[in-house]
């Protein structure tokens, strides 16, 4: 009995160790008879490979069966809330040891002060290293307190715990050097560098220079990450992979893709990091096609090759690629992580395709992703720009832990969709909560003030931004509430807005104000501000944007001055800008169809068949670029458009 015991849990480990942990966990559960050296068997098992949340699943059932915990479970256990970062399960499994006695392990205590680390909490991990005593500490336990610090960022105390160590172990600078770089302190780390090869007590690694190298990265200093790679060339640590693949991420996130390429090409045996560096490096720069080519070369893709490419498709405006290419990673067995599920939600909003979202919404919960608040804000957002803003709500309800991205979202969805007593109410909820609004909340504000006629509303709101939170005002900001002055008339106050705040800001910025103070004239026919602005614009206005020329154009054949009317077309057509057509769009049956206002009309597509349910949507400013879009539904960018009629592409079929 015992013999066979013992036989079956080496089978378990042994299946583990090779990959096979499905197969180990179901000749676990079919065990008869198990004791605690089996379940730490498969606890540490999960462990191990990261499967924290099955090991936290099975250490809950262990206690279901009233198995007694010993020392190596609490270890096993305690290094999957770490790796979940579940300060609440930490803490539950921390007053188990002590109710069990275990507080005296070292192992234990060791692993009580990393989880503590590891979840953000350095007044615990210092309690419970407080707690130990100096005779049973060992280098791990000083680490493990040192991380602690490091992770929090409180460096401050985490040198004076560096230099309280008995000795400072590789492990230890390292960790410091880490901590740092993360911040993109490159020049500390440069220090801590040499420190270390002064003291002789140990010497640069892999992982040192690896660190060096992602500190440079997040800076995104050139001249330093430079200086890094020819001292590693110098020292002879450039063929090690982790190295090397640092290497690669800093110049493929700095754009310098011919250097990248040539350190791609000289890695020679490429690890899963050095093909998704180089993925991610095309595109950041935009280049999508080439993106792909590597995507498809890399022989093992994980979920973050997927995600990348999908997040850069999304990015591009390339949508509909972006929704193919999650049903096929779907398909090919990748299990889709909250990142993915952000990407593919952002892909829907843009293309505003309320089926596929609804598709994805059930694979966030059946993934278990449905309380990440990073995929909340997207189903919020996706279902709001779908024009399902109940939906939108739910989502937003659903979210535990509301961040203030989720608030904006929520915000932006009320507004867009005309609910100015839900938007301002969310605001009222978002203080009440103690959040600090940011300039992404006052431009929802004041956008929802413009259209919902708030004038006093939208003053309050924009001096209160200043006044109040002491933020800046930008060009969307000043923008808004010159478009809300202008659609309630107050054309002087509007001019005297626009033309304070234009007098230091860029071409761009007075071209959106002037804009929208021209918009307004042409509405209530004020002739003489509009030629006034006119001429503001004239000087200001971005020679390849379309809306200028067209409010100018329009002001001057509203006004009488068809010779200057055809002076700004001519202008349009010499500086190669085509005017954005009106369009809109049907989903029906898995299928979307786009009607592009053409210049003659009998080739302008209708449809008399349509029944009244058809979820139609007409797409404006508001809701998103209308250049994106058709460009990654139709195929073609607006500068080619001429008297197209329609054009469909189909939503990819349910992967649930």
């Amino acid at each position: 009995m015992r013999s066979n015991l013992h036989q079956l849990t080496t089978k378990i480990v042994s299946l583990s160790k090779s990959g096979f942990i499905t197969t180990a966990r179901k000749l676990f559960d079919e065990m008869p008879h198990k004791d605690s050296i089996t379940w730490n068997a498969m606890l540490s098992s999960y462990s191990q490979l990261g499967l924290h949340t099955d090991a936290l699943s099975l250490f809950h059932l262990m206690r279901y069966t009233n198995t007694k915990p010993d020392h190596f479970t609490f270890t096993s256990t305690l290094n999957a809330c770490s790796g979940l970062g579940s300060f609440r399960n930490g803490t539950k499994v921390h007053g188990l040891i002590i109710a069990f006695g275990y507080q005296c392990y070292l192992p234990v205590n060791n692993s009580i002060i990393d989880m503590y680390g590891k979840c953000l909490d350095p007044y615990s991990a210092r309690k419970a290293f407080e707690e130990m005593g100096e005779s049973i500490r060992n280098e791990v336990t000083w680490c493990s307190l040192l991380y602690a610090y490091a992770n929090s960022g409180q460096f401050n105390i985490a040198f004076e715990t560096f230099y309280e160590m008995p000795k400072r172990v590789l492990v230890a600078w390292n960790i410091m050097i880490t901590g740092f770089a993360q911040n993109g302190e490159v020049e500390m780390c440069i220090q801590l560098l040499k420190e270390m090869r002064e003291s002789l007590c140990c010497f640069p690694d892999e992982w040192t220079f690896s660190s060096l190298m992602n500190a440079c990265t997040e800076s995104s200093d050139y001249a330093y990450g430079c200086t890094v790679h020819g001292f590693i060339i110098k020292i002879g640590w450039s063929s090690a992979m982790e190295v090397k693949n640092s290497i690669l991420s800093f110049y493929a996130k700095l754009c310098c893709m011919d250097v990248a390429i040539k350190e791609f090409e000289s890695v020679g045996l490429f690890s899963q990091v050095s093909w998704n560096a180089m993925i991610d490096g095309y595109i950041k720069m935009g280049n999508i096609i080439d993106a792909f080519n590597v995507f498809q070369r890399a022989p093992m893709k994980n979920v973050i090759s997927w995600t990348s490419m999908i997040a850069g498709y999304a990015r591009n405006g390339e949508g509909e690629q972006a929704l193919n290419l999650f049903v096929q990673m779907v398909r090919s067995c990748v299990c889709p992580d909250e990142f993915t599920f952000g990407a593919i939600l952002h892909a829907c909003s843009s293309l505003a395709v309320l089926g596929f979202g609804k598709m994805v919404h059930g694979c966030v919960i059946r993934y278990g992703f449905q309380a990440y608040v990073y995929v909340g804000n997207g189903l919020v957002n996706m279902y709001a720009k779908c024009g399902d803003i109940k939906r939108s709500s739910y989502a937003f309800n659903e979210i535990l832990e509301k961040d203030l991205v989720s608030w904006n979202a929520m915000l932006f969805g009320f507004g867009m969709h005309g609910l100015s007593t839900q938007a301002l109410q969310i605001y009222d909820e978002m203080v009440a909560h103690g959040m600090k609004p940011d300039k992404v909340s006052f431009i929802g504000l004041l956008m929802t003030c413009s259209h919902a006629g708030l004038i006093n509303k939208g003053r309050l709101f924009f001096d209160m931004m200043s006044s109040l939170y002491g933020l800046t005002y930008e060009i969307d900001h000043v923008a808004c509430m010159v478009d809300m002055l202008g659609r309630a008339g107050y054309l002087v106050e509007a001019k005297e807005l626009s033309s304070k705040y234009s007098k230091k800001d860029t071409v761009e910025a007075k071209s959106s104000s002037y804009e929208a103070l021209l918009g307004a004239c042409s509405i209530h026919g004020d002739v003489r501000m509009g030629v006034s602005v006119r001429d503001d614009l004239q000087h200001s206005v971005d020679s390849q944007k379309d809306m200028g020329y067209v409010l100018l154009s329009n002001l001057c054949c509203a006004s009488g001055q068809w010779k200057e009317a055809e002076i700004v077309r001519k202008a349009m057509v010499d500086q190669g800008v085509k005017k954005m057509p009106g369009y809109s769009w049907i989903e029906v049956k898995n299928k979307v169809t786009v009607f592009v206002a053409a210049s003659l009309p009998e080739e302008i597509v209708v449809s008399k068949d349509l029944k009244p349910d058809v979820d139609s949507r007409h797409l404006n400013g508001s809701c998103l670029s209308a250049s994106v879009i058709m460009k990654s539904v139709m195929g073609f960018d607006r500068n080619s458009w001429s008297t197209s009629t329609s054009k469909s592409f189909e939503i990819p079929e349910s992967v649930l």
